[in-house]
């Protein structure tokens, strides 16, 4: 991530755009606006932003259909949603689609300056940890780049998609994730598991990498959301 962060702010309502890019640069972040949904698309889609702030009700293209051509294309750029919409099949169908995170309209500027900070802070992390290559907790060694794990010095047998899992986990350290935010950066938001997969998968590292799988102290379960690593 550059020393100033660079966000795209894809929204059509005037005087949103303009409170909501005047307090980001504010805190120094540089901002381009899109105002409707298929420019916003073709900047979005060059992947050069820390973060877009995206608006789910667009002229030409909504913002549904923008934020899963982007995770199609594989783009990974963090997605902060906005809508005016409170229905829950939206918020669901979004995180489903790769939106890192929602907020509904009306909010608190300061709520959704604190938002755009966590998402910032974990696009800076999850980059430190793959340039850096390898990340160590308990007794356990990941090596990102060769995809080696090991335990009290012996070499590990992990599944690609167990590999995968333990990295994401591990590059979102701190933070809670849904089953479906898994399943969707692990598997693909239109893959065939369901969230039980996520849920085994998350037993078979436990009982690789923990101490006791029964009491787990890295992988950890957030009743009611999904699930945590702690380094």
């Amino acid at each position: 991530m550059s020393e100033q962060p660079e966000i795209l702010l894809i929204e059509d309502e005037a005087g949103l755009v303009m409170t909501i890019r005047d307090r980001l640069e504010e805190e120094r972040y540089k901002v381009q606006v899109a105002k409707d949904g298929e420019k916003g698309y073709q900047e979005a889609s060059k992947g050069s932003f820390d973060l877009i702030i995206l608006d789910l009700m667009l002229p030409g293209k909504g913002g549904l259909d923008i934020c899963r051509d982007l995770r199609q294309q594989g783009i990974e750029t963090p997605i902060l949603m906005l809508t005016a919409k409170g229905q829950v099949i939206d918020k669901v169908l979004g995180l489903k689609l790769g939106a890192d995170d929602y907020m509904q309209k009306p909010f608190e500027m300061m709520e959704l300056m604190a938002r755009v900070e966590v998402q910032l802070r974990k696009k800076k992390r999850a980059k430190e940890k793959v340039e850096i290559g390898e990340f160590s907790f308990a007794d356990v060694h990941l090596n990102f780049k060769k995809m080696v794990v090991s335990k009290a010095g012996e070499v590990l047998t992990l599944s690609a998609k167990e590999f995968q899992l333990l990295q994401f986990l591990v590059e979102n350290e701190g933070d809670i994730l849904t089953r479906d935010q898994l399943l969707n950066e692990v598997w693909g938001y239109d893959a065939l598991p369901s969230t039980r997969t996520v849920d085994v998968h998350i037993a078979w590292l436990r009982q690789k990498l923990e101490e006791d799988s029964r009491y787990p102290k890295h992988i950890l379960t957030v009743h009611g959301f999904g699930y945590k690593f702690v380094g």
